[in-house]
């Protein structure tokens, strides 16, 4: 079959730097089927999710649905919903979590404060394993289902903590993940892959395998965290935190160019030249989409920086 995966796998089209950027996340149970804009495209109120998209822009939150694997039928709407807010910044990581029995008041919510990582003791702390959500919203794209739903499944059946997720960007790495806490996206996943991962979430560390980024930060700076992981071996999830990312003249051939700033907790810190450049050859970024050349982020140096002089 000729999908946007089958073609992306074929060109082995880099991950890092691909995950989609939300500092917070809030995530609302609703089943049943989701459309291709499942906020405003379900079973939840349309104006509620419309309210939501609202409330959240420009907050660093960002919304999306989530349902237990397993068969999608109809639920009665005023049923009890599992909710769940996670900020995802290294040292301040943490996921909130609540029943509803009626998500209309989630507009109302501090969505400026929870992007900024402050949940004000909203609900409760969720001291469980790490979740996995898998994206599995077919009618986004087909290949989130074909390949999403039977991962998210095999994970349920081994009692993860596993929902199904309407969309974290990037189908043509489907199946993807997002694991929280730490906020860490992977593609091109593997049921035994996502166990090593979640085995290392639970120890607070990050298996860099197939791994896409870090939502908190923006693409350049994901794709820095990891080539700096790669290059040091540092696997603790909080040990590195992005400083600063510096927009430069763009190289030849790219759309963009940054020196991106990692610092550890040990005082080290490194720089790193990051590339947007064009995938080429064209190909399609979703199941039938016309061929495009999506951009990807190339580290092309990486270089530690000098300690600073102590004070005599």
């Amino acid at each position: 079959m000729n999908t946007c995966t089958t073609a992306s796998r074929a060109l082995s089209e880099p991950l890092a730097g691909t995950a989609a950027t939300a500092r917070t996340w809030l995530l609302v149970e609703q089943p049943g089927p989701w459309g291709p804009k499942a906020l405003t495209a379900s079973r939840l109120d349309p104006a509620l999710g419309r309210a939501l998209e609202a409330a959240a822009e420009g907050t660093g939150v960002r919304v999306a649905l989530i349902r237990r694997p397993g068969r999608h039928a109809d639920r009665d709407p005023s049923a009890a919903r599992r909710v769940y807010a996670a900020h995802t910044v290294p040292g301040r990581s943490w996921i909130r979590s609540g029943v509803l029995s009626d998500p209309a008041g989630l507009p109302a919510l501090d969505f400026a404060a929870l992007g900024a990582g402050d949940h004000g003791g909203l609900w409760q702390a969720y001291t469980g394993e790490p979740l996995a959500l898998v994206c599995t919203n077919g009618t986004r794209d087909r290949c989130c289902a074909l390949l999403g739903r039977p991962l998210a499944a095999e994970l349920a059946a081994g009692s993860r903590p596993t929902w199904e997720v309407t969309h974290i960007g990037g189908h043509r790495f489907s199946p993807t993940l997002f694991v929280l806490p730490y906020g860490y996206a992977y593609g091109r996943a593997s049921a035994p892959a996502v166990k090593e991962i979640l085995h290392a979430a639970g120890e607070g560390r990050i298996a860099s395998a197939g791994a896409r980024g870090r939502s908190a930060w923006d693409r350049p700076a994901q794709a820095a965290d990891l080539a700096v992981r790669e290059l040091t071996g540092e696997d603790r999830a909080d040990a590195l935190t992005v400083t600063d990312t510096a927009a430069r003249a763009p190289r030849a051939g790219a759309a963009g160019s940054w020196t991106v700033t990692v610092a550890h907790t040990d005082g080290r810190s490194w720089h790193t030249e990051v590339d947007a450049r064009p995938s080429l050859p064209r190909r399609p970024e979703s199941c039938g989409a016309a061929p495009g050349t999506p951009l990807h982020m190339l580290v092309s140096a990486v270089r530690e920086a000098a300690a600073p002089r102590s004070r005599a």
